[in-house]
């Protein structure tokens, strides 16, 4: 009984003993891992209903993979990027309430905005600065919100050169203008019509439509018909240049009148079809098949990521693309997100798009810019504007 006792009380000290230097030698069970970098959040708000929606696939698809190329370098100041897909292609009151929920309860660190220039305004009015918002696609000038940074083609980059050319290679002094009726559509066309006399031409008419229009533009395009204009200047949206497009070449006019399009790009084209894509004409910074190192190395990674399934590429999702990479930036030169780090960084900041790298002055960015013509379904660029000045007036 003795020694029976003794193998005991020896058995139970070597395991206690050994224990112990099992937890000695497993730090992580007796204290917590080191946590994980927070993430990034950046609310994306892309048009995921009504008719821009056609633009959804590709907005998202390019800021995710701007995202993914983000985390594998470290992430933004070492944290990963989470985006919030978020729609914004109903009315601007709804995107408002989007972007207070996004503030209030996932505290997202910044804003990417795709969208209408009605919802850009609802939610600079709703984020007031408190939120760094980087805005994106085709727009009519203007927006020199504090703590907003605006990469979109101006009407300077777009509607000028675009509109000059037509006017002397076309000799079109008469233009009938025709848009939706909310803010870039009307703005846009204060701006032409400064250049359009600039050039020694007139407006013979200017009309509006409800955005998202149910028919199909036959009383439109009749008046159109009646006015014999030289050219007409596009700035509808999405379903709307669609069908607008197909009832004007439905109606022969294709022929005789020169049409140039402020928001027209691959996704657009394809829904107007190759019957009715004759004299259309287009103007901006992206095109799928436009040259360069940077949209080849771009348009290589987007392949490998999304395979047969990837959506189509086009200026109005691509944009996000910069949009993601903007961010990561504006918040690494400013060392965080203070809205006033933020704007001084803002000046003289690079990054990279699928165009090229760009760099940031006044809010906004110079770009190259290019004119195509609609060859079917495709674009062939005709006309290559380098460097052009985006000629906004925001002061820091």
């Amino acid at each position: 009984m003795g020694e029976d006792r003794i193998a005991r009380t020896r058995r139970a000290f070597l395991g206690t003993t050994l224990g112990g230097a099992a937890l000695g030698l497993a730090p992580g069970l007796l204290r917590p891992a080191a946590a994980a970098a927070p993430e990034f959040k950046i609310g994306l708000f892309i048009a995921l209903s009504g008719p821009a929606s056609l633009f959804g696939p590709t907005q998202q698809a390019s800021a995710e993979l701007a995202a993914e190329e983000i985390n594998k370098a470290g992430g933004i100041m070492g944290r990963p990027i989470k985006l919030f897909p978020t729609d914004a292609g109903g009315p601007p009151a709804d995107s408002t309430k989007s972007a207070v929920r996004l503030m209030l309860e996932e505290k997202v660190d910044l804003f990417v905005g795709s969208h209408d220039s009605a919802t850009r305004e609802a939610l600079v009015a709703t984020i007031k600065g408190k939120v760094p918002y980087i805005y994106t696609p085709v727009y009519e000038g203007g927006e020199c919100a504090f703590n907003t940074y605006v990469i979109a083609d101006t009407p300077e980059q777009q509607i000028r050169p675009s509109v000059t050319w037509m006017m002397k290679e076309h000799k079109a002094k008469s233009l009938y203008l025709i848009g939706d009726d909310y803010v870039w559509p009307r703005k846009s066309n204060e701006h032409a019509k400064k250049y359009i006399a600039e050039n020694g031409g007139k407006v013979v008419n200017e009309e509006y439509v409800p955005f998202g229009a149910p028919n199909k533009f036959e009383e439109v395009v009749a008046r159109i018909k009646a006015a014999q204009p030289d050219a007409v200047l596009i700035t509808l949206v999405g379903a709307d240049n669609v069908n607008f497009n197909r009832t004007f070449a439905g109606f022969g006019l294709d022929k005789s009148i020169a049409r140039l399009s402020l928001l027209l790009e691959e996704n657009t084209l394809k829904g107007i079809g190759t019957e009715s894509s004759g004299n259309l004409f287009s103007c901006m910074s992206y095109f799928g098949n436009a040259p360069g190192a940077a949209n080849a190395k771009f348009k290589a990674a987007f392949a490998a990521k999304f395979g047969a399934k990837a959506p189509q590429l086009s200026i109005i999702g691509v944009d996000c693309y910069a949009g993601v990479n903007c961010a990561k930036a504006l918040v690494e030169k400013a060392g965080g997100t203070n809205a006033r780090k933020m704007m001084a960084a803002a000046s003289g900041v690079s990054f990279e798009s699928a165009a090229g790298r760009w760099t940031m002055y006044g809010q906004h960015v110079d770009k190259t810019m290019y004119l195509a013509t609609c060859k079917g379904t495709e674009f062939d660029i005709i006309k290559t504007y380098p460097g052009v000045k985006h000629g906004e007036a925001c002061k820091a």
